[in-house]
């Protein structure tokens, strides 16, 4: 796959944020949603599993979601106002993601400031996730899923190397910083982070600190992706190189056009 898709697939992010970057920097958004979902999947079942028989969590120890609580209305505006101006962003090109930056800064800025509360309602969460599901889920076709699936060995192996890498960070936390092992494990889990918040309230964990660090995590993808995807693909060549491989939705396309053109042999 082209080198830009795969690092943006493997990049351990947030999974909607990685496939809206991923999509401004002209990689193949399917494919890069299959491969961080698949991670968010691998993950959160990880976590689970290490956290349920590690420290015995009560297997009946159910989360309810409340989906329509109650509503702070003034915060609730305040931060519907930090949508609507984020999307001057718009306005201005050449940067990636710029509504979504545009976002984090303000409502950074206004909640640290103690001047407004950020809101954010489990429907109007659900909300912004089915529009990107749906953004990227009906992009997919039958071809695209054939290619999907011939990366799914090589996406799976890469997953469990991420994973198992992050093992290996939280044991240097447990000996550098002295925190408990499933703190460290929580803390340096690749996402996503709302799992990780969910197992983490559920166990006997420094939430705080396994929150903060999964914070600084997201924080430094986001600033270094577009940097670390840029080199990857100059080094490996096929998006700056003399002569670039194609992607297997790429290569489907180009197939596909050969044929109705009647152009002959690809080679």
């Amino acid at each position: 796959m082209q080198g830009t898709t795969a690092v943006w697939g493997l990049l351990p992010g947030a999974a909607p944020v990685m496939i809206l970057m991923a999509e401004a920097y002209g990689a193949d958004a399917p494919l890069v949603a299959f491969i961080q979902y698949l991670r968010v999947v691998f993950v959160a079942i990880t976590a689970s599993l290490i956290a349920r028989f590690w420290v015995h969590v009560p297997a009946d120890a159910a989360h309810v979601m409340i989906w329509f609580p109650a509503v702070a209305w003034p915060s609730l505006l305040g931060t519907l106002l930090i949508i609507a101006v984020s999307f001057l962003a718009l306005l201005v090109p050449g940067i990636p993601a710029g509504v979504l930056i545009a976002a984090m800064a303000i409502g950074g800025v206004l909640h640290i400031g103690g001047y407004s509360a950020i809101e954010l309602p489990p429907w109007l969460l659900a909300t912004g996730y089915a529009l990107v599901g749906w953004n990227t889920g009906l992009r997919f076709s039958p071809k695209l899923l054939s290619a999907v699936m011939r990366a799914l060995p090589q996406s799976v192996f890469s997953i469990a190397v991420m994973i198992a890498f992050c093992g290996g960070l939280a044991a240097l936390l447990v000996r550098i910083v002295g925190v408990d092992p499933l703190t460290a494990y929580l803390a340096t889990s690749p996402g996503g982070v709302d799992s990780v918040a969910i197992i983490a309230a559920s166990t006997k964990v420094d939430t705080s600190f396994v929150m903060a660090m999964q914070t600084v995590r997201f924080v430094l993808i986001l600033v270094a992706g577009p940097t670390l995807s840029l080199f990857v693909a100059r080094l490996v060549g096929r998006e700056h190189g003399p002569a670039p491989e194609l992607s297997p939705t790429s290569v489907l396309q180009i197939e596909r056009r050969a044929a109705e053109d009647d152009l002959g042999d690809l080679d």
